[in-house]
């Protein structure tokens, strides 16, 4: 099959995925293929020309850039912290909704001294938030378990996504500053959109009406 005649969207495993089916299914997009069970990593879908590729979600952005996928779902501060050249983000899909904050002991360590060091993956988007505020910080580039790194003394804070905040608390942690409130985002290639107008702007078009429409739903309950 040629590859105009295809579209091939991007997406990672686990929450993201879990809940962008739903809204492909308001579109008449299902996946073929069992995503629990099933060790591909592209996807056919009840649509022969209609692809998923499953990969990291950090890596979305890349693929929808290079145009390797057309379309792509990406957390916000996935864009944010990579950057986002050469997409279009036409669309806040609203799922997969947290919140990107410092945390760290309520009271601070009584041996914290000098400049403040900070543990996060996210550290472009962490040095932005503490250079608008005036402050000085030393980053520390972890790729997992945030919460062990105040608790060993390699950091004084993380910067991390926060759901309902008791993994935090279990670890005798506190939520402490706002950064940006994260959702994910429908993105799609430049090259892809001139391309192949007619059928991602449909495709957006229904999925904003599927996100509407839940967003109405929640609303009344």
């Amino acid at each position: 099959m040629n590859r105009l005649d295809t579209l091939t969207i991007a997406l990672s495993k686990g929450r993201i995925f879990d809940e962008t089916l739903p809204l492909l299914a308001a579109a008449d997009i299902y996946p073929v293929d069992d995503i629990r069970t099933s060790r591909k990593l592209i996807l056919d879908t009840n649509h022969p020309e209609i692809k998923l590729v499953v990969i990291r979600a950090t890596d979305v952005p890349t693929y929808v850039e290079y145009g390797a996928a057309d379309l792509g779902v990406a957390g916000k501060d996935v864009l944010d912290e990579h950057g986002a050249a050469g997409l279009y983000e036409p669309l806040d899909l609203q799922i997969a909704r947290c919140k990107l904050m410092t945390a760290g002991f309520k009271t601070p360590h009584p041996s914290q001294q000098g400049r403040l060091r900070v543990a996060t993956k996210f550290v472009n988007l962490t040095r932005r938030f503490y250079a608008q505020r005036g402050e000085q910080v030393e980053v520390i580039k972890l790729y997992g378990s945030m919460e062990l790194a105040p608790l060993v003394g390699l950091a004084d804070r993380i910067v991390d996504l926060v759901d309902t905040g008791n993994t935090l608390r279990a670890n005798g942690l506190e939520p402490l500053e706002l950064i940006c409130h994260v959702s994910s985002r429908l993105i799609v290639n430049q090259a892809a959109m001139k391309l192949k107008y007619p059928r991602i702007s449909t495709l957006i078009a229904t999925l904003s009406e599927a996100v509407n429409a839940r967003s109405a739903a929640e609303t009344t309950c």
